[in-house]
């Protein structure tokens, strides 16, 4: 009987080194399998295909107990000239960061533009900001962007290829960018005209 016993207890114990030594294999195998890249075909992020560009920089001050402080307060646009546009403004004491700022600011900022054949706007329209109006006119193919300064700037970057723009009032170049950013923000597509007057498009020609 003592020699049957002897011999359970050294068969368990002799199992139970195997199930140890095969949780070893185990454990170095999954540390081996996590050095080795989960997915060989696995691509980067495309990098995105925003432009971006300066519409202004100014210096601005910050009056404060210990006296003034100075700074750089940017505009820049930022699109894909493919529909997608964005305004934002950035300050920082360095000139640099206050463009990333802006920048950064924009990106966040984007809004969709409905474009006719993606080149030019859908209908007339005129939009004030402060004391600058903006008026925005759709333009057949070939005509160009007839536009200057920061309205020049945004449409280009919104993707827009045929308009007619005039300013009037202040030339303050925010006031002018956010006009027109507005302006486009406001255009509608037929299909969304059609809609939302509950007709067919054919009805509104």
């Amino acid at each position: 009987m003592e020699e049957n016993k002897k011999t359970e207890v050294n068969t368990e114990v002799k199992n139970t080194e195997v199930k140890t030594e095969g949780r070893r294999n185990d454990n170095r195998n999954r540390k081996f399998d996590k050095k080795r890249p989960r997915n060989n075909n696995r691509t980067s992020k495309p990098k995105s295909d925003l432009e971006d560009k300066v519409i202004e920089i100014r210096r601005v001050t910050k009056v404060v107990k210990g006296g003034r402080q100075f700074r750089f307060a940017a505009t820049v646009v930022v699109g894909n000239r493919k529909g997608l546009v964005g305004l934002g403004t950035g300050k920082a004491k360095e000139m640099p960061d206050a463009v990333k700022k802006a920048t950064q600011a924009a990106s966040k900022n984007l809004i969709k533009v409905d474009l006719i054949d993606n080149r030019t706007i859908s209908h007339d329209i005129i939009v004030k900001e402060g004391a600058v109006r903006v008026m925005l006119k759709p333009a057949k193919e070939g005509t160009g962007v007839k536009a200057g300064g920061p309205v020049r700037d945004v449409l280009e970057l919104a993707g827009v290829k045929d308009v007619l723009s005039k300013s009037l009032g202040s030339s303050t170049k925010i006031n002018a960018a956010r006009a027109t950013l507005n302006a486009l923000k406001a255009q509608k597509s037929p299909d969304h005209v059609a809609y939302l007057r509950d007709k067919k498009v054919e009805e509104l020609r």
